[in-house]
C-alpha cells in the first residue's frame, strides 16, 4: 500500500481501520442536500506544464471536430485524439491559456474545454508536433495498489489441481450455478473490462481473453495496440474483476458468472493508479467500435470523486464521458459500474473530502445535487451496490433511492489475480457479477437491446427490503429508504443470474 498522504491511499486505510473496529473519522457527510454552488478546484497550470484537455464541439459531426482540432493546434496544443463519433478531441498543451484561447480560435465549433486532471500529464504525446517529447520516467511501481477506496487483496493459498467452485458463495447467490445448467454463455458475446489489465497466461481466463479486441488506453487516451501495453502491471484489479466476470470452467481455481464468454482487457488504468476521463472515453469509444456488447466498470474517474456541473472543468469531462457512453449504448453496447466506496448515500450527499486525489492535498469542497460520481451516475449505466454473504449491505457500500439499480455480492469475493487466486472487497467486485449476468442474457435473448437488458435485469431482479446494514464500529449506520421492491439499498432487488436465461 502507499502510505502517503494522497486522498486515494486515505480511502483504502479508512476502509482498512474500520473493518478492524476502530473510529473512523472524517467520513463523508450524508446530510440533507445542497443548493449551494459546489467549492471550484482551479487548475491553472504556469506556462511549460504540460495538461491534458477534453474540447467538445457544439455538435457531433466531423466538419466541427476538424475545426476543433484546428482551434487546438492554433492554441499552442497538441491533438491526442479525436473523436468525431461524439464531437470529442484529447488534446494535450503546455499553454496556460490553452482553454481560454482553444474557445475564441474554434468559436462556433468548440463548445467547451476542460482540464482533465489537476497535475502535469507522464503519458505525453511523442512526435513532431509535441515539442514537451516523451512522458516522464519515474512511474510508482509499487505492486497491487487498491482502485478507489477497495480493500486490499488477500493472498488464497494455491490448491493444486482442486476447484475452487465450491468456495464461490456469490455464485449461489445470484443463481449462477443453476443459470449455468441452462447455459455458461456464448462465444459471441465479448465482455469489455475496463479496468487495470488481466493477466494474459492466467489459466482461469487465458482461453477467454480476445487478444484482438484488447487494447492499452492509457497512452494519453489514444488507443494503442501494442503487445503488452494491456497486461496488468502494478495492479491485480483488472485480473480479479475479469475471473468473476467470465473465469473459465476447467475443474481448477474459480469459475465465472458467464465462463464461455469472451473478454476484452480495455486497460484504463495507469501505472500510479488513476483512471483518467480521457483513458474511460478511449475504453467506451473502443467497446462501441469493437462491437462489444458489455462492459464492466469499476471504478470512478479520477482525480474527482463527484464531478459537478457549475464547475467549467468538470462540466466539460462530464460532457465528453456521457457522449462516450451514450454513444457506445446506441452501437449496443450495456455496461455496469461499481455505485462507489465511500459509504455515502449518492442523493443527499454534501461533502467531498478526498478530490482531488491526483494533488498533494485534497480540497474539501461543498457538493451539490448537480455533482454526480461517473460512470455510475452517467444515464443508462447499471449502478450496482455490494452485499455481503448475509444478504445486508456491505459496510462501504454507496447506496441511494434512485441511483442503485441492482446489488450483487462484492464482500470476500474469491476470483483470479495474476499467479493465483485472492479475496477482494469493493463495489468493484459487485460490478462484475452485474456484468457477467448481462453477458449471459445477452448470450440467452441476442435480439435485447441496451436498454431492453436493463429493464429485465431489473424485473429480474429478487426483491430484497431494508434490513440492518453491516454494522461497523465508528461508522454510522446508513438510513434505508423504500419498498422491497425500490430501495436505496438494493435497487430493484439482488441480480438473478437464473432469471436472465429463463
Amino acid at each position: 500500500m502507499r502510505m502517503s498522504k494522497s486522498p486515494r491511499s486515505f480511502r483504502t486505510i479508512a476502509c482498512t481501520v474500520a473493518a478492524m473496529g476502530l473510529v473512523l473519522a472524517g467520513s463523508v457527510s450524508a446530510t440533507a442536500a445542497t443548493s449551494e454552488a459546489s467549492t471550484p478546484v482551479p487548475i491553472n497550470p504556469p506556462d511549460g506544464t504540460v495538461m491534458s484537455y477534453v474540447v467538445n464541439t457544439g455538435q457531433a459531426n466531423p466538419g466541427q471536430t476538424r475545426k476543433a482540432e484546428k482551434a487546438v493546434t492554433d492554441a499552442g496544443g497538441v491533438v491526442v485524439q479525436s473523436w468525431p463519433e461524439i464531437g470529442v478531441v484529447i488534446a494535450q498543451s503546455d499553454r496556460a491559456a490553452f482553454r481560454d484561447t482553444v474557445k475564441a480560435k474554434g468559436r462556433g465549433a468548440v463548445a467547451s474545454v476542460g482540464a482533465t486532471r489537476t497535475v502535469e500529464v507522464k503519458d505525453k504525446v511523442t512526435g513532431p508536433q509535441a515539442p514537451w517529447g516523451p512522458g516522464s520516467s519515474g512511474w510508482n511501481q509499487g505492486k497491487n495498489k487498491p482502485l478507489n477506496g477497495d480493500e486490499p487483496t488477500e493472498p488464497v493459498p494455491a490448491t493444486g489441481s482442486d476447484s475452487l467452485e465450491g468456495q464461490q458463495w456469490d455464485l449461489t447467490m445470484i443463481q449462477a450455478d443453476q443459470a449455468h445448467q441452462v447455459t455458461d454463455g456464448s462465444r459471441n458475446v465479448l465482455v469489455g473490462v475496463l479496468d487495470s489489465g488481466i493477466d494474459p497466461t492466467h489459466p482461469d481466463l487465458q482461453a477467454n481473453i480476445d487478444v484482438a479486441d484488447s487494447v492499452n488506453c492509457t497512452a494519453g487516451g489514444r488507443p494503442d495496440q501494442s503487445e503488452g501495453g494491456w497486461y496488468p502491471t502494478t495492479s491485480d484489479h483488472g485480473t480479479h474483476v475479469a475471473g468473476t466476470i467470465a473465469g473459465v470452467r476447467n475443474g481448477v481455481g474459480v469459475v465465472g458468472v458467464a465462463p464461455n464468454v469472451r473478454l476484452a482487457s480495455v486497460k484504463v488504468v495507469n501505472d500510479d493508479g488513476f483512471i483518467y476521463p480521457e483513458y474511460a472515453v478511449c475504453g467506451f469509444m473502443w467497446a462501441a467500435q469493437r462491437g462489444m456488447d458489455v462492459t464492466n466498470n469499476s471504478y470512478y474517474i479520477d482525480p474527482f470523486e463527484f464531478w459537478c456541473d457549475d464547475q467549467p472543468d468538470q462540466a466539460a469531462v462530464r460532457e465528453a464521458v456521457a457522449r462516450a457512453v451514450n454513444w457506445s449504448s446506441e452501437k449496443g453496447v450495456v455496461s455496469a459500474a461499481a455505485a462507489g466506496n465511500s459509504h455515502v448515500d449518492l442523493t443527499v450527499n454534501t461533502e467531498d473530502l478526498g478530490s482531488p486525489d491526483d494533488a498533494a492535498t485534497p480540497t474539501p469542497r461543498t457538493i451539490n445535487a448537480g455533482c454526480k460520481d461517473i460512470p455510475a451516475q452517467v444515464p443508462g449505466v447499471v449502478t450496482v451496490s455490494s452485499i455481503r454473504q448475509t444478504g445486508d449491505l456491505s459496510y462501504f457500500s454507496n447506496r441511494g433511492l434512485g441511483e442503485i439499480d441492482v446489488a450483487a455480492p462484492g464482500s470476500r469475493i474469491l476470483s483470479t489475480i495474476p499467479g493465483g487466486y485472492g479475496l477482494k472487497s469493493g463495489t468493484s467486485m459487485a460490478s462484475p457479477h452485474v456484468a457477467g449476468v448481462l453477458a449471459l442474457m445477452k448470450s440467452a435473448h441476442p435480439e435485447l437491446t441496451p436498454a431492453q437488458l436493463v429493464q429485465k435485469l431489473e424485473d429480474d431482479a429478487t426483491p430484497t427490503p431494508c434490513s440492518a446494514p453491516q454494522v461497523v464500529p465508528g461508522i454510522p449506520a446508513p438510513a434505508c429508504v423504500g419498498t422491497p421492491e425500490l430501495n436505496s439499498y438494493y435497487g430493484h432487488g439482488i441480480v438473478n443470474a437464473l432469471k436472465a436465461v429463463q
